[in-house]
């Protein structure tokens, strides 16, 4: 089922995220939708509060742009419960956009590396290093689990060019090409 993708404004994007617990009901049929919704959306990552829940699930799919990026066929991960243990200090620059910010892109610093700890799909352990485009995606989706969103990241100058198109999503005013639920 695809699920309305949350937009900027919604105050669920704002919340910090909960551990679930791994008897957590109806958990598989949620990754399933959430996977179902990506895909729809054309994104590469999701993270529960984009889609209304303020818990610490988060689904990646790189397939989707494994014909520019082969290294990335067949990666469909889950991330239950993640947290970033640890980050290196080396940066890059990287344009992002986000399914909960329509329409815009920017450029945005984050750590090269990343040390994560969490559960996959089979509800097993995981503690490992990500780097790169993966890490990059890992730091997005996990800043919607902290309630932050990228474009916290950006320059004061950046959110000040942005500012009017992120006040009319708030009210309701943007376009996109899968099913959204703004704050009204």
């Amino acid at each position: 089922m695809i699920l309305p993708m949350y937009i900027f404004g919604q105050p669920v994007l704002r919340k910090h995220a909960e551990d679930i617990p791994t008897d957590y009901e109806g958990l598989q049929d949620l990754i399933d939708n959430m996977f179902e919704t990506l895909k729809n959306a054309e994104g590469v990552g999701l993270a529960a509060p984009q889609v209304g829940l303020p818990i610490r699930v988060v689904v990646v799919d790189l397939d989707c742009i494994s014909d520019d990026e082969p290294q990335y066929k067949g990666f469909l991960r889950t991330y239950i419960n993640g947290h970033i243990i640890e980050e290196s200090e080396e940066t890059t620059d990287f344009e992002e956009g986000c399914l909960s910010v329509p329409g815009i892109h920017e450029k945005v610093r984050r750590p090269q590396r990343v040390r994560i700890q969490y559960l996959d799909r089979e509800l097993q352990p995981h503690d490992e290093w990500v780097d790169g485009f993966v890490a990059r995606v890992i730091q997005h989706e996990f800043d919607h689990l902290e309630g932050r969103m990228f474009v916290d990241h950006i320059s004061g100058l950046r959110k000040q060019m942005i500012r009017k198109k992120l006040v009319n999503m708030t009210k309701g005013n943007f376009a996109c090409s899968y099913k959204a639920k703004p704050n009204r």
